[in-house]
């Protein structure tokens, strides 16, 4: 290796030897040793910093450049591994990636792309006029002022919909609750049959009253599922009329569907701990 290799993984030594444990703080003999150490790699690859501007065709912007240089470099230090590979090798490709970063932020403009329709870069903070006269920035040319009152709305309308949601989902369940409790206690037949086989049917039957028939299950949920597409349509608007609602069911049920889930939602609202938020 050369001396100045050398010397660049002995300075670099020594910042790692300061910085082993990141957790705690350095102390001030620590703090000095890696600021000397850091002006030294600065000062021996200089050169060579030097080099890659030129070679990337950042002459015309040399403090950027070794500023990004600087930031090269320090993240080097932090990342290297001397068991991997030699720190003159792991910085330059840092370096390299630094410098290509900024002359594509620099340059954007002399792509193919951009030079086929005479793309301009310009600074944000650049100083144009207005109409009058006046002077302004382009930023405040291009800000919208109402964007942050839509965003605010468009949250507001959010939250209040899944809210909502919310409250229907748990109308809905308790109204299926309720509906089945009614389906269990239908009333059963007592008087016995004189036929013996007819007794035998008659338990069936009263077993049959106790529980409740898949088929009565999926009839209840259907009109469940269908009186929640009414609801839903009067809260969210998700259907433009009474019209569009399912033929079977009249405008006048569909308006005491929708009543009766008003007021239903409204007790669920006030005394549900889950919506509790919602009443302040």
């Amino acid at each position: 290796m050369s001396k100045i290799t050398n010397a660049l993984e002995n300075e670099v030594a020594v910042v790692i030897a300061n910085n082993l444990d990141k957790d705690l703080p350095r102390t001030r003999h620590q703090r000095a040793a890696i600021d000397k150490a850091f002006t030294r790699i600065l000062k021996l690859i200089a050169p060579r910093i030097r080099h890659f501007i030129r070679q990337y065709g950042l002459a015309g912007h040399w403090e950027d450049a070794e500023q990004c240089c600087a930031i090269a470099l320090h993240r080097a230090i932090l990342g290297y591994d001397p068991a991997k590979a030699q720190f003159t090798t792991f910085v330059n490709w840092q370096i390299r990636g630094e410098l290509q970063g900024l002359r594509f932020r620099l340059m954007v403009d002399q792509r193919p792309s951009a030079r086929k329709v005479a793309a301009m870069t310009v600074s944000m903070n650049g100083i144009t006029s207005r109409v009058d006269g006046e002077d302004m920035t382009l930023e405040s040319v291009i800000e919208d002022e109402g964007a942050l009152g839509r965003t605010e709305a468009a949250a507001s309308d959010y939250l209040a919909k899944s809210a909502t949601s919310a409250l229907l989902d748990a109308f809905i369940e308790d109204t299926r609750v309720a509906a089945v409790e009614q389906l269990r206690r239908r009333p059963s037949p007592k008087r016995p049959p004189a036929d013996p086989m007819a007794r035998a049917d008659l338990v069936q039957l009263r077993l049959h009253y106790r529980s409740v028939h898949p088929d009565d299950l999926a009839s209840l949920d259907e009109r469940l599922a269908n009186d929640r597409a009414v609801v839903e349509s009067r809260l969210f608007g998700s259907i433009a009329s009474d019209d569009a609602v399912e033929p079977a069911v009249s405008k006048e049920r569909a308006r005491n569907i929708a009543k009766r889930a008003s007021v239903a939602i409204g007790t669920l609202a006030r005394t549900d701990p889950r919506f509790a938020l919602m009443m302040h």
